[in-house]
């Protein structure tokens, strides 16, 4: 690695350090507690872990114990060496650490056998590391958590403990860091949803989310936006089956392809699937009519709710569940209005994103080893997604050999308001589908051709998405999305009546109000409705009464008077502008 790489910006140096503290940690929990046995220990996206087997549990008390002692062999300024030792050696030098002779009795017989040591530790690794123990800061290092982890992700193996932690070149940034996950716990959509009424999750149903009233008010509106958008940018909206026979999931490659990770039944002896993408459906609903050239492109949406088996200890929130509403479209088209059509998607997901305030970057994905279909309309697909976003003035980054195995596509990566990544909008193209199930429309020239598919989605999952935003406005949503927009605090039973009124004209102006009658005092209940994240508090005595004003109070505390029709108008202005 040059000189001018060894900085914590480059990811291949940011990995091989985060390598080379995993190792650090290993050595001092083997000083501490040399009983331990030793698994593995990588660098991951956001920090290390070491695996371990051990006769007790490492609670924070031991942490901190293994902290002070990283901190220690990094001022012991130890050099780390790589050596090599033939198979038979190799058994015999770590035959007191079973996972370690497991590993390289599993490595190929040419294969080389390396390790690396530091001071008086060695471990089984391939590297990289860096050069001496010194280039760690010690002060910037902790270690963040320990979960239970089975030996190879086995769930037959042994139970290991897995230990995370975190290091940066400067104490600073480590502060920053476990500043913002401090903050990320805050604003955890799982935490939120409970505290804010929005959903819930079960044992009777895991994977499986419940929406209550206040979330319901948020999807719907969520809903009611996506319809809005699209109708605007030429979509229509159908509605497919939720579950459809085998001979369908045959013809679209998902039984034998994905059939693991969909539920299937059996209906007057016949198998189905409950779907996991709308997709077939959709096809089947192009294929109920004939197309003319003159149709195309044909926009069609879909909030179709698909079904995906997802591992027990996968599931997260409503960020990974088992059902979920995919705000899906398909876009039949011919060749030439393939960059016409991307560039609409584009605009629509630019317009989508900047309501919410999501930046993001744009990932196009080529062709993959295992694909279907000729080159050169790969190669003509790939450059057309390219060339459109290019005119659109945005930026790309390619990502070699991901695209889908039916066509390239476009990853949307959203940037949240903690700088956290999210992959929601994605716009593929797609020459299989149309082929597999013989779509056509009838051109100008009076002969049959078979259309150009785009799937696309924008929000990628309502739940999903839901997540996002809750966590994006830590739960204070932009008042247009609220499931409560006002609340109208009487002071006194004198004004009970007078709180009735005003929140008779919001509701019948259309907007979200309650009020809130409970014989509380008036500070109890502003603390109770900011801890609801409501957008606007109008507080209502006795001269609000007499003068027909309300006093406004925002989530930040600012208080207004105004009269209520003023008041009105200010929030319709603010909800028709989607203003954040």
């Amino acid at each position: 690695m040059a000189e001018n790489q060894f900085t914590f910006e480059n990811e291949q140096y940011r990995k091989t350090y985060w390598h080379t503290c995993s190792h650090i940690m290993a050595q001092a929990v083997k000083r501490l507690y040399p009983e331990v046995k030793l698994a593995i220990g990588p660098s991951i996206d956001n920090g290390f872990y070491y695996d371990l087997d051990s006769p007790f549990a490492f609670t924070p008390e031991i942490m901190e114990k293994i902290e002070a002692e990283m901190r220690k062999i990094c001022k012991e300024k130890l050099k780390l060496e790589r050596f090599e030792l033939p198979r038979a050696e190799a058994l015999e030098f770590m035959k007191n650490e079973p996972y370690k002779l497991e590993l390289i009795n599993d490595l190929p017989e040419d294969e080389v056998i390396s390790f690396y040591k530091q001071g008086e530790f060695t471990d089984l690794c391939a590297g990289p590391h860096l050069d001496s123990t010194g280039r760690v800061k010690g002060n910037a290092i902790k270690l963040t958590a320990c979960n239970a982890a089975y030996w190879r992700g086995d769930s037959n193996r042994e139970t290991l403990q897995r230990i995370y932690g975190i290091a940066f070149p400067k104490k600073d940034q480590l502060d920053e860091y476990l500043a913002k996950i401090e903050e990320a716990k805050r604003r955890d959509h799982r935490k939120l949803g409970k505290e804010l009424g929005l959903f819930t999750l079960m044992e009777e149903g895991p994977g499986f989310p419940f929406f209550l009233p206040k979330g319901m008010v948020l999807r719907n509106t969520l809903i009611d936006y996506w319809r809005e958008v699209h109708k605007r940018y030429g979509y229509v909206e159908i509605s497919t089956p939720m579950m459809l026979n085998r001979g369908l999931w045959e013809r679209s490659g998902h039984w034998d392809h994905y059939k693991e990770n969909m539920y299937t039944t059996v209906i007057d002896d016949v198998d189905f699937a409950v779907k996991p993408m709308n997709c077939p459906g959709g096809m089947l609903v192009y294929k109920s009519e004939p197309h003319s050239y003159r149709d195309l492109p044909l926009r069609v949406g879909e909030l179709g709710l698909v079904h995906r088996h997802e591992l027990s200890g996968a599931l997260h929130g409503l960020f990974r569940v088992r059902c979920f509403t995919q705000d899906d479209a398909h876009i039949f088209m011919t060749w030439d209005q393939m960059k016409d059509e991307i560039k609409n998607v584009v605009r629509l997901f630019d317009e989508v994103y900047s309501v919410f305030g999501l930046e993001y970057e744009i990932e196009v994905s080529t062709m993959p080893e295992d694909h279907m279909g000729d080159e050169k309309d790969w190669d003509f697909a790939t450059e057309t997604l390219k060339a459109a976003v290019t005119e659109m003035g945005k930026d790309y980054i390619i990502n070699e050999g991901d695209g889908a195995f039916y066509g390239p596509k476009l990853d949307f990566h959203l940037a949240d308001s903690l700088g956290r990544t999210w992959q929601c909008g994605t716009i593929q193209l797609d020459m299989q589908l149309p082929e597999r199930f013989e779509l056509e429309y009838t051109g100008a020239d009076g002969e049959k051709h078979r259309p150009v598919m785009i799937h696309r989605v924008v929000l990628g999952s309502i739940e999903r998405f839901i997540g996002v935003i809750t966590e994006h406005f830590a739960g204070a949503f932009p008042t247009w999305l609220a499931p409560v927009q006002v609340k109208a605090l009487p002071v006194t039973d004198r004004t009970a009546e007078y709180a009735d009124k005003v929140e008779q004209a919001l509701n019948a102006a259309g907007f979200r109000a309650e009020v809130d009658h409970r014989s509380e005092k008036l500070g109890y209940k502003i603390r109770e409705a900011q801890a609801q994240k409501i957008p606007y508090m109008l507080v209502l005595g006795d001269k609000e009464q007499e003068n027909g004003t309300v006093s406004v109070r925002n989530r930040k505390g600012d208080t207004t008077v105004m009269l209520l029709d003023e008041f009105i108008a200010k929030l319709r202005e603010e909800i028709d502008t989607k203003a954040r």
